[in-house]
């Protein structure tokens, strides 16, 4: 089992694998998600820890609550998810990014060359 990482919270770290899923197109619009007393037990954690996960995606609009069948990817949940992944990269991770690469002094062409 992989490790948690100390520096988030386990919540936010479940709600990414929950939507790796989605935009890996592992879980597909309208599929059934694992409950939350499935992933609590596979990954030994509190359910409410992932309560709070799937309740960050459904306030997304990512995944909707079924009542009395669980929760299930929503309509468009892959476009949505894509859209706010992409935001937060570019606000919170980009700039980082950018003044790493200044101070390193590398060439983005040479780095784009060398990712591809």
């Amino acid at each position: 089992m992989k490790q948690w990482n100390e520096t988030q919270p386990i919540f936010i770290q479940i709600r990414t694998r929950i939507g790796a899923l989605i935009l890996n197109k592992t879980a597909k619009e309208d599929e059934a998600l694992p409950s939350v007393r499935q992933i609590a037990t596979d990954l030994s954690v509190n359910p409410l820890t992932v309560t709070k996960a799937y309740q960050s995606l459904v306030e997304l609009g990512v995944v909707e609550k079924r009542r009395g069948l669980g929760m299930f990817v929503a309509q468009g949940a892959r476009e949505i998810l894509l859209k706010h992944e992409r935001e937060k990269f570019l606000t919170e991770e980009w700039p980082r990014i950018v003044i790493q690469i200044k101070a390193l002094d590398l060439d983005l062409k040479e780095l784009l060359k060398e990712g591809a």
